[in-house]
Formats: C-alpha cells, sequence, structure tokens
C-alpha cells in the first residue's frame, strides 16, 4: 500500500436479506485529500459509510486504513485509530451541556488530555465556545451541525467522513460549515464528504467518486465526473 493511501476499500460488498446495497467497491483516498461521494438516494453511501466506520461488517471485500485491515474492530477501535464520522441527524447527549458533549469522546477515547480546558479547545476551533454551558436544545441547526464535528474531531483524527453535514442549512450557514471543513483539512485531517449539497460538493471536493445502486460508477476530476452520461442518468434520469 502506498504511504500516501491513507485508506483503501477493496472489492467492498454488503447485502442485507435479498437486497444487495453494496457491491464490488473499490476506493483508494489519499492522505490530506478532500474527496466527495455522492450519488441518488438509495445508492449505497450510508451503508459504504457505516461499513467503514464499523457500524456493521461488510460481506464482501474490507478496509484498510494507514496499512491495517480494518475487519473485527469496532467502531470505538476504528475511531481510537484515527478515524472519526459525523451522522446525519446530529446525535448529541441531550442531559449534557455542550462542553460535556466534548468531554466524552476525548475521554472514551483515552487521551491524556481529557480536560475541560482541551474540550474548550474544541468548541473554539467550531466557534462554540460561547454555548459551552448550554444545552443542545438551546442550539440551532447549524450549531449542533458544528457541534457534530466538534465531537467527531475531540480525538484528532487522521480521517474524517463528513455525512451530509449541510443538510437542511441555509446558503450562509452552508458556508459556515464547509468553512470548518476546509479548516480541519488544512491542518491535515483528510476528508470525505457524502453530501447532497451539490454546491458545496463542488467547491470543496478534489475528487469526485460516485455510487450508485450499490456499485462505483464513476471516479475523478469533480467537473469530468459530472458531465459523465452515467452520473446525469443517475441523478436526471434518461
Amino acid at each position: 500500500m502506498s504511504p500516501d493511501i491513507v485508506l483503501r476499500a477493496e472489492g467492498v460488498g454488503k447485502r442485507f436479506g435479498g437486497f444487495t446495497a453494496l457491491s464490488g467497491v473499490e476506493l483508494e483516498v489519499r492522505a490530506g485529500e478532500r474527496l466527495g461521494l455522492i450519488g441518488p438516494n438509495g445508492s449505497g453511501k450510508s451503508t459504504f459509510t457505516n461499513c467503514l466506520a464499523g457500524a456493521f461488517p461488510s460481506h464482501d471485500g474490507g478496509f484498510t486504513f494507514k496499512g491495517e485491515k480494518l475487519a473485527g474492530l469496532k467502531s470505538h477501535e476504528r475511531a481510537r485509530r484515527g478515524l472519526a464520522r459525523t451522522f446525519q441527524l446530529p446525535r448529541p447527549f441531550r442531559g449534557l451541556t455542550v462542553l460535556e458533549n466534548i468531554r466524552v469522546p476525548l475521554a472514551y477515547g483515552g487521551r491524556d488530555d481529557a480536560t475541560a480546558e482541551r474540550a474548550m479547545e474544541c468548541l473554539e476551533s467550531v466557534e462554540l465556545a460561547a454555548k459551552a454551558h448550554r444545552m443542545p436544545k438551546e442550539l440551532t441547526q447549524v450549531e449542533l451541525r458544528r457541534l457534530e464535528l466538534a465531537r467527531a474531531t475531540a480525538l484528532k483524527p487522521e480521517l474524517l467522513i463528513a455525512d451530509e453535514a449541510m443538510a437542511g442549512l441555509s446558503h450562509a450557514e452552508v458556508d459556515q460549515i464547509l468553512a470548518l471543513l476546509f479548516r480541519l483539512n488544512a491542518g491535515g485531517t483528510t476528508i470525505i464528504m457524502i453530501e447532497h449539497v451539490m454546491r458545496a460538493v463542488t467547491e470543496f471536493s478534489q475528487r469526485l467518486a460516485v455510487l450508485v445502486a450499490g456499485r462505483k460508477v464513476a471516479d475523478g476530476d469533480p467537473r469530468e465526473v459530472l458531465s459523465m452520461p452515467e452520473v446525469e442518468e443517475a441523478y436526471l434520469g434518461r
């Protein structure tokens, strides 16, 4: 495995009963890259994310992260190795303050610096320090998205899967999340963006991969990929 390849998916397949959600997916992600993973609803993006993050196992193939096979590792074990994700719907601990929500992954991740000071630094990085002692129910939708990003990146992951981090946000709010993701990437975090907001995907991504019906149908320069007939057909129909 080339030293600049941080993640490799090899022949990944996943079935649910008689339904094939993923079939033979091959993908490589380079260290420091900004990769967009797109596809219409039901194309397998969430299934791919769940298999990669360890939510459930793939039936075929597997993943290699930083030269290590991920098969058999649980989600928290993958997180401790530097692989993090956000969720389409923010999942804060509703009974904890915003600051306490950050201290949980810090402590659970086994970090020596799982302190209030380190948690506050995480909140400052997403411009939420002023809301540190508020409850999640007091946050706006974009602030909940920022909190989700802070929770996912508290352990300073090498690879972040941003799963629809901009769903339901306004144009200005999308720009705010984009700025945070660009900042994370500039700091060395490799990012896979899974998103339906095409403006955000094309602005952020250095490369696009497209899933359709559980198969990868395109992979390359964003403009070239979006102009491919099979990609246009998947989004617009014949």
